[in-house]
């Protein structure tokens, strides 16, 4: 019996952190601008956090470049080689493709070649 009440509290709260996911993803689809989501962050984040995303993003961006070997990339960036590896994990192999969709938009804004 104590077995059934902790799963069915562990799929509650993952249902209730699936439903805070998307509604913190559908906010993230109602801003317009760099600027708004700056506002946006700013408010959500701690410091330490949005330094996390922006070093990922940082990382993402030199990874699509290709110039830079992982361990020029984490000496350029301060992030461990670790984290270098996750990012390029996410680029190239992961089933989001988030980084991969960001980077090739502005890429046709920006009308840059692939």
């Amino acid at each position: 019996m104590a077995s059934e009440v902790k799963k069915a509290e562990r799929s509650g709260a993952a249902g209730k952190r699936t439903g805070d996911e998307r509604a913190l993803f559908d906010a993230f689809a109602h801003l317009t601008s760099g600027k708004e989501a700056a506002r946006f962050l700013r408010d959500l984040a701690t410091p330490g956090e949005l330094s996390a995303f922006a070093e990922r993003w940082r990382i993402a961006r030199l990874l699509d470049e290709g110039k830079l070997s992982y361990r020029e990339i984490a000496s350029a960036t301060g992030a461990s080689t670790t984290t270098v590896g996750r990012v390029a994990r996410f680029l190239r192999e992961e089933n989001h493709q988030g980084y991969r969709l960001v980077l090739d938009r502005m890429a046709e804004k920006s009308g840059a070649k692939r």
